[in-house]
């Protein structure tokens, strides 16, 4: 259950961070930010803000000492709206999903890289030996040979006769 409260809480706060970003500080070097996420601790006192800033790294930069100097203001805009006793304090950490997705899609390219240049090696590969070495040419089946045999040579089917 408490985790529960912790989530909505969380989802609250993102909304608020969130709209009023949308509607605009007065800091000129805070850049297009979006909260990604905000998760709440187990007593309601602290919550990671977690963004990303779309730019260079200058402007991601920028952006993190926006959001540390508008902390302050930023909290008391979600004291307003939440209807909590204590407003959790914030705390804005970047978020590295961008980077991970930027080292994934470089991973997934340099394997499909990998992969066509070993396709194409395999196009054109023949066998180092026979075409299949496991594979026998089939014999005549053993059946048939009984078949061909004269009737007198057969043994009987009994077995072999003995004498008594």
């Amino acid at each position: 259950m408490a985790g529960e409260r912790q989530a909505r809480l969380g989802d609250r706060i993102r909304v608020i961070l969130a709209e009023r970003l949308e509607k605009g500080l007065r800091d000129p070097r805070l850049g297009f930010v979006t909260i990604t996420d905000v998760r709440v601790t187990g007593d309601l006192q602290h919550a990671s803000v977690f963004y990303t800033v779309l730019g260079s790294e200058e402007e991601r930069a920028a952006s993190a000492q926006a959001l540390r100097s508008a902390t302050g203001m930023l909290r008391s805009e979600v004291g307003k709206h939440l209807n909590v006793r204590l407003t959790p304090s914030l705390e804005f950490i970047p978020d590295a999903i961008p980077e991970n997705a930027d080292h994934i899609a470089h991973l997934l390219r340099e394997a499909r890289e990998r992969d066509e240049a070993v396709a194409g090696l395999a196009s054109s590969a023949s066998y180092a030996g026979d075409a299949d070495p496991y594979l026998k040419p089939r014999e005549d089946e053993p059946e048939a040979a009984a078949e061909d045999e004269p009737e007198d040579e057969a043994e009987p089917e009994d077995g072999p006769e003995t004498e008594d």
